[in-house]
């Protein structure tokens, strides 16, 4: 499976065809990440086991939702049940991508107290208070934590981010999925860059509105997952009813109508052309003789006029010839 290089401006149509696809069923998306929001929060509740258990499993909801976005482009709704329908497929592969990055998340924070020491670690689990002259070398180390943490979360999510993906729709293997997610993070930084930002200010922009706008933003993130994917791992645009891009999809509706708009045309037509000829026939006209009204189509026509028999026809060019 190769990994494509797009282009730096893909970052941002992969938000603008992420929002394409979750308008085209609003309702349905938000339900999907409400349930997924308040199992989240359910979780949470349950002190610590709650998000290491959310953590691991998390992998699954996200291949679930991914196949939902599948089944939109195939002319299916997208359900409630795309969000459990990855554990009953594959969760094991899935799973195990989400003890590797919990494992990895743990890590990352012990690194953290170890770097930032036993003030800093007590200030933050247990608000312990430090003195003014400690809370310099304090705000130091938390600075400096938070730096590494940042740094080596980075290479983290991106083996992350695509890798259910990859175990859902090719079946890879976790570790391999990871690696390759990684690669194809790194491979195409640049428009990550620009997908990154354009969703902080997003982000920004939707907790204006008392958090309103994430209603919208939550689930263009997860669909624009599936953008991204589909562009840097198979090299193609959403697709919607039997593989035709959309604007594949308008083309051909407008050729369509072009071509039911000819047909039309020709058969409207054909028809008045026919009607025009059963008038032309059905039509009676005077003989010239006689006066009497006959059917055109058993008319003797002669230079423009109409005989109702040969012989008046002769009977009027012998009366009306020249010099008579």
């Amino acid at each position: 499976m190769e990994i494509h290089q797009v282009h730096g401006k893909q970052g941002l149509q992969w938000i603008l065809s992420g929002f394409y696809l979750f308008r085209k069923a609003p309702l349905a998306w938000v339900f999907v990440c409400f349930t997924l929001m308040l199992i989240a929060m359910a979780m949470s509740f349950i002190p610590l086991l709650g998000k290491f258990v959310f953590t691991l499993i998390s992998p699954a909801f996200l291949a679930g939702i991914m196949l939902g976005c599948k089944d939109m482009e195939q002319g299916k709704p997208i359900e409630l049940k795309h969000l459990f329908i990855a554990f009953k497929t594959n969760p094991a592969p899935l799973i195990t991508i989400g003890g590797i990055y919990l494992i990895g998340q743990i890590l990352i924070i012990g690194l953290v107290m170890l770097i930032g020491g036993s003030q800093m670690t007590d200030m933050l689990l247990y608000e312990k208070r430090v003195d003014e002259s400690e809370l310099m070398g304090v705000m130091s180390s938390m600075l400096t934590s938070s730096l590494i943490a940042l740094t080596l979360s980075i290479p983290l999510m991106m083996a992350s981010w695509f890798s259910p993906l990859l175990v859902i729709f090719h079946n890879v293997p976790p570790v391999a999925a990871m690696q390759r997610s990684f690669f194809a993070c790194l491979k195409n930084f640049i428009p990550f860059q620009l997908y990154g930002v354009t969703l902080i200010v997003l982000t920004v922009l939707s907790l204006i509105p008392y958090g309103l706008g994430l209603v919208i933003l939550i689930p263009t993130i997860f669909t624009s997952i599936y953008v991204s994917y589909k562009d840097i791992f198979l090299a193609e645009p959403l697709r919607f009813n039997n593989g035709l891009s959309e604007s594949d999809n308008q083309k051909t509706s407008w050729a369509d109508a072009d071509e039911s708009s000819t047909k039309e045309n020709e058969t409207k037509a054909e028809s008045n052309n026919t009607e025009n000829k059963t008038l032309k026939l059905s039509e009676t006209v005077p003989c010239a003789q006689c006066n009497l009204s006959v059917p055109r189509n058993e008319a003797i026509e002669d230079q423009e006029k109409f005989f109702c028999s040969e012989e008046h026809r002769q009977q009027y060019q012998a009366t009306n010839k020249p010099g008579k």
